[in-house]
């Protein structure tokens, strides 16, 4: 009788503007532009959730977790978005949330777990500190009553009340009592309901739980891999085949430009480190190859011949006789070169923001200027403002993530050489052109930025040839445009 009434008042309405919302746990609530009616309904009807609800789950929710509107992305991230679709609806109302709200909601981010944590440290570092106090004041006593020559008195505590006082007619034992340890005051004990304070790991184990449920109940479960499928493949380096007189040469730069050009500062370190591990190959002489016009600054390891270095550049020990330690690895040969000139940037970042009616375009460009180098995995990292949803890309050489929880967009590219030396990305979001600063940019390379290499290792007796293995790396420690 009951669901027949229901369709009958659904089909009188079905015309009218109307929105149907359920009121927990078996009454329906028609709005209508006249007032509203409650009408009985079974507990099997559906719930209906107006249509302004569903667009801004769409709008702002998924964009926060999606990167683009796909069905292998939303099932990557299918759990963040229940938890994050769970704390805007409660009985089928909208709570009145922000997107700031959702993302320390479903980061499980507890305020009383951080004072409690650190409430709980700092009654340990005082309890340290008081016992190495008192131990102190121990040893203190001790070598006091080893230097006036009497034997150690008992103690039964410190202060002034914890030196026992003797008598002439009394006896001194010999006896030390070990200072009484600090007791640490237990943090309180609260009851064993339900507790409002967060854990860390929870939220991992119930998903668990959750999967093998639906494992149980015959569900297929879709595996999913710890990375992005837009991520850049990051294939490990081959192994080098090291012998027994191995050589490092390591590079590591840090660049800081201006987003209207010029260039602040540029600092190249760079070291060459010998290890052998052959006793016989010991006494040995490295040939160098400096090629650099840049003007670096190199400096010899103390126990290298320097006038050997400068005048033939050759790293040889200034004894001769001697070797090099085994199996340690020794930095012979370093090197420094600051700059501001412009031309010696090795990849220049140009970002074009300009404001439109609905945000800022932003054209961002790279170029290459060390055709001899050959980077890889290469990240240009662009702040983008919160809040606003996930950019809309065009023009785009190589690819992109946008990360929303850290509101960064990635622009990956896997090699930049010369073949590649120059490429665009331009994308559209709402925001001030400031909001995309600074631009930070890591790589690696093989190839080092400044021309020095040991082309060949002798014994230092006869000048004959000595097999060697070496390998290159140039990283980044530090490279913004501010």
């Amino acid at each position: 009788m009951k669901r027949d009434k229901f369709k009958e008042c659904k089909k009188k309405l079905h015309e009218r503007e109307v929105r149907f919302r359920m009121l927990f746990p078996a009454k329906l609530r028609i709005e209508t532009c006249e007032g509203e009616r409650a009408f009985d309904c079974p507990r099997e009807a559906m719930v209906f959730i107006d249509a302004m609800q569903i667009r801004s789950f769409e709008l702002k929710l998924i964009p926060e977790y999606c990167r683009v509107l796909e069905e292998s992305e939303i099932s990557e991230h299918c759990f963040d978005l229940i938890f994050a679709f769970d704390e805007i609806v409660a009985l089928g109302y909208r709570e009145n949330v922000n997107l700031a709200q959702i993302r320390t909601f479903t980061e499980m981010d507890s305020h009383e777990e951080k004072v409690f944590r650190a409430v709980r440290e700092t009654q340990e570092r005082e309890a340290k500190a008081e016992m190495r106090r008192k131990a102190k004041e121990l040893q203190q006593a001790r070598r006091d009553a080893e230097r006036s020559g009497k034997k150690v008195p008992a103690f039964g505590g410190f202060g002034s009340a914890g030196m026992t006082s003797v008598s002439s007619g009394s006896i001194i034992t010999d006896t030390i009592v070990e200072p009484e340890k600090p007791k640490i005051t237990p943090a309180p004990v609260r009851p064993s309901g339900p507790s409002k304070a967060l854990k860390l790991g929870a939220k991992g184990k119930e998903v668990d739980n959750f999967v093998d449920k639906l494992k149980s109940e015959g569900e297929t479960i879709m595996p999913t891999s710890g990375k992005r499928g837009s991520d850049v493949s990051k294939a490990l380096p081959p192994p080098v085949n090291v012998e027994s007189v191995h050589l490092r040469v390591e590079e590591k730069i840090t660049l800081t430009c201006g987003r209207d050009g010029g260039l602040q500062n540029m600092e190249v370190l760079g070291m060459v480190t010998l290890r052998v591990t052959d006793d016989k190959n010991g006494r040995i002489r490295l040939i160098i190859n400096n090629n650099d016009n840049k003007g670096l600054q190199l400096q010899t390891h103390p126990n290298v011949d320097k006038k050997l270095f400068t005048a033939e550049s050759v790293i040889g020990l200034k004894n001769p006789e001697k070797s090099f330690p085994l199996n340690n690895d020794v930095g012979v040969l370093k090197w420094r070169l600051q700059t501001t000139d412009e031309s010696l940037i090795p990849l220049t970042i140009n970002c074009w923001p300009s404001e439109s009616g609905t945000g800022c375009d932003v054209n961002i460009e790279y170029e290459l200027q060390e055709e001899n180098l050959e980077l890889n995995d290469v990240v240009i990292s662009i702040p983008v403002p919160s809040g606003v949803g996930a950019p809309v890309i065009g023009d785009l050489d190589g690819e992109y993530k946008h990360d929303s929880r850290r509101n960064i967009l990635e622009w990956c590219l896997p090699v930049i050489d010369a073949n590649n030396k120059s490429g665009s990305l331009e994308f559209s979001i709402a925001g001030q052109p400031n909001d995309f600063f600074p631009i930070s940019v890591s790589f690696v390379s093989k190839r080092n930025y400044c021309d020095i290499q040991v082309t060949k290792v002798t014994h230092v007796d006869g000048d004959s040839s000595v097999r060697f293995s070496s390998e290159t790396s140039f990283v980044v420690d530090k490279y913004e445009i501010l």
